[in-house]
């Protein structure tokens, strides 16, 4: 199909770019890499009438290292993270996930704010955003506000963005000491998209005990979600393979699952058990090493 007819404008600065929301209001979309809505435009699933395009904005394409967390802009595109020394150093399940999207043409113009603003619940990066308990960074007419992970993804392709707001950067925090990430998952073969990913981040005790496991996991329900039971199952307890299979069987806790055909509900609440375990198998390994 062919999208409507729509206006174009480019926006040489965020401010200029949320002066344009709030002038055409909600007859426009802004415009990033442009892989999550120009698809939706040509299936009419999104019929905007003007195109804000930020995607020469340079200031919000970087990678930031701080003393306890990264700031990534908005604008970084997938493959800018994916080879990122500073991202596979510190926080690797985002690096890892920055690696599975798409292809390769996807991953050099797609960018990190469009694909968690749009919030597709296969999407890769929710379940390291949510593991890595991270804060994302919007501004608007208002100014700008930081929003934890948890409260950002709200529902399906549903955020806590407000009107004429747009995401500026995400910072992830890192831990110290013995700990490490990693991200897992079963692709739809033609697309990329997540039928199940999992993101694990660890910090080991002195005695080898669990002092901190957060797992994210996307593709399996509406939205992104943390598998909160597993997580208090594991704190504190040294990391047998026993406990890890034990502790991930309520990794799917109270989640309601998608069922299409690329999988069942049924299907996809089992995955969340076995990609839970191994993203946890492989962050555990790390942090020991």
């Amino acid at each position: 199909m062919i999208a409507q007819q729509f206006d174009y404008t480019v926006a040489a600065s965020v401010a200029e770019a949320v002066a344009l929301l709030q002038k055409h209001g909600d007859r426009a979309r802004i415009l990033a890499g442009g892989h999550s809505l120009i698809p939706m435009m040509k299936l009419r699933l999104a019929m905007p009438e003007m195109l804000i395009d930020i995607g020469r904005i340079t200031e919000l394409s970087y990678i930031k290292e701080e003393s306890s967390y990264v700031q990534i802009g908005a604008l970084t595109t997938h493959h800018a993270i994916e080879s990122s020394v500073i991202v596979q150093r510190r926080c690797p399940a985002l690096s890892e996930a920055a690696g599975l999207i798409g292809d390769i043409q996807v991953r050099n113009k797609g960018t990190i704010g469009g694909s968690i603003a749009h919030a597709d619940p296969a999407a890769d990066y929710p379940a390291s955003i949510l593991a890595f308990d991270a804060v994302v960074i919007t501004i608007g007419p208002k100014g700008e506000r930081q929003i934890p992970a948890s409260q950002f993804f709200l529902d399906l392709m549903t955020t806590a963005l407000e009107p004429n707001e747009i995401v500026r950067a995400i910072n992830v925090p890192t831990r110290t000491g013995r700990s490490a990430s990693a991200y897992v998952k079963m692709a739809q073969k033609a697309s990329g998209f997540a039928i199940c990913g999992a993101s694990a981040v660890v910090e080991l005790d002195a005695s080898g005990a669990l002092a901190h496991a957060a797992i994210g996991v996307t593709g399996v329900g509406n939205r992104a979600f943390r598998a909160t039971e597993t997580e208090k199952a594991l704190h504190g307890r040294k990391p047998t393979a026993e406990l890890l299979r034990a502790a991930c069987e309520k990794a799917a806790g109270g989640v309601s699952a998608l069922d299409d055909i690329h999988a069942s509900a049924e299907y996809r609440l089992d995955l969340v058990r076995i990609f839970a375990r191994r993203a946890l198998e492989k962050a555990i390994e790390r942090a020991g090493n």
